[in-house]
């Protein structure tokens, strides 16, 4: 675990890679709705795409605050890129925590150097918060899985190179390790989303795909209750921390903004109703960074505490960033509406964080029902 200076020079390293590397492309990335490869190599160099692996297996061993500081910084600059970090390490954390030793070796250094992008295939068609009801099959046949099935809206699915694919098997549900080349898998892209436009969604169909035995994570009956659900943890985790990041980018535009807009004759940031606005801004986001740091440091320390407050800090999150980037566009007027000003694409990214990982009324049922349950 780093100590706190050690936490502060990371950052100031992060925010440099995120000024030069990340925030300029954003716009572009939004446009074409890719990550240039030169970002992901950039990503990959620094050691970011292995944050949260450690360091036997190449990877940085950071801890979760710091990981969570990362995520910030990069959330800041693009939440298409920080939705790369979110999802390849969803799919490297499930194969440290519950794969084959075998597994480990061969899978991890690759995708902690990015030689690999990993991609998480829980969502299906017709099955969103509802992971219980998956209907994609596979059944043994010899020493293969026949895996046959939809998978839709899953991050990166355009590039990634490996998938960590959920289906149900002799009535539980499994997870599988599944290569982008293996015969029967067919990725069809899935562009003009709302927002995160860089995110690279696919569909992923399976027809007749034979996946060998020891693709298998963990054991039948285990995919949902251990490994989707710590992965799903993990990328609640980091999205609130990028919904901290997005807000942060819409303050300080807005900030800009109030200084340097006149109308009237005065800075419009000089209007008392604008200076409530931007109150409320800066105080949203110092709480949300609170809430998400509490998160990691629970986290840190082993407590199960950790999972019902990183609900909070996601819920919270990406509420908040949802009311600062309406709070910016406002304070933007027509401008904020015109793709020549970043708060334009800050809201509408802002508005699929809200529902990614469990929506914000999923959250709201989950959060109840914990409250209730510990005063029942």
């Amino acid at each position: 675990m780093e100590n706190v200076s050690e936490q502060l020079s990371l950052k100031e390293k992060f925010t440099a890679f995120v000024d030069t590397h990340v925030a300029p492309n954003a716009a572009n990335i939004d446009k074409k709705q890719y990550i240039p490869t030169d970002i992901i190599k950039n990503l990959a160099q620094e050691g970011y795409l292995g944050s949260m692996l450690p360091s036997q297996y190449g990877g940085m061993g950071l801890d979760m605050v710091t990981i969570g500081v990362l995520n910030e910084e990069v959330g800041r600059g693009c939440s298409s890129v920080r939705s790369l970090l979110t999802v390849h390490g969803m799919v490297a954390l499930a194969i440290y925590r519950w794969g084959t030793q075998k597994q480990r070796n061969y899978w991890l250094p690759k995708l902690a150097e990015g030689s690999v992008i990993g991609a998480f295939g829980l969502t299906e068609p017709q099955v969103g918060s509802d992971a219980k009801s998956i209907q994609t099959k596979a059944i043994l046949d010899g020493n293969d899985y026949v895996l046959n099935g939809v998978k839709k809206w899953i991050t990166m699915g355009q590039i990634a190179d490996v998938f960590l694919i959920f289906a149900m098997c002799e009535g539980g549900p499994v997870a599988f390790i599944v290569e982008r080349n293996t015969p029967g898998v067919e990725v069809n892209q899935i562009n003009s989303m709302l927002g995160v436009r860089g995110s690279m969604l696919g569909e992923i169909k399976f027809s007749h795909c034979r996946i060998p035995k020891e693709n298998l994570i963990g054991r039948i009956g285990t995919g949902l209750s251990h490994i989707a659900l710590s992965c799903l943890d993990y990328g609640r985790y980091t999205i609130a921390w990028g919904c901290v990041g997005l807000a942060q980018a819409c303050l300080e535009h807005s900030l800009h903004y109030a200084r340097t807009r006149k109308q009237f004759g005065s800075a419009i940031g000089e209007n008392q109703l604008i200076q409530k606005m931007l109150t409320e801004m800066v105080v949203q986001v110092k709480a949300a960074r609170l809430l998400c740091i509490n998160a990691g440091e629970l986290k840190d320390e082993g407590s199960p505490d950790s999972i019902m407050e990183t609900w909070n800090a996601k819920y919270y999150a990406s509420s908040m960033a949802v009311k600062v980037a309406n709070d910016a566009v406002q304070i933007h007027g027509a401008n904020g509406c015109s793709g020549d000003y970043p708060v334009e694409r800050y809201y509408r990214d802002a508005k699929i964080n809200e529902v990614i990982e469990g929506t914000s009324q999923m959250h709201e049922v989950m959060i109840a029902n914990h409250a209730l349950g510990s005063i029942i």
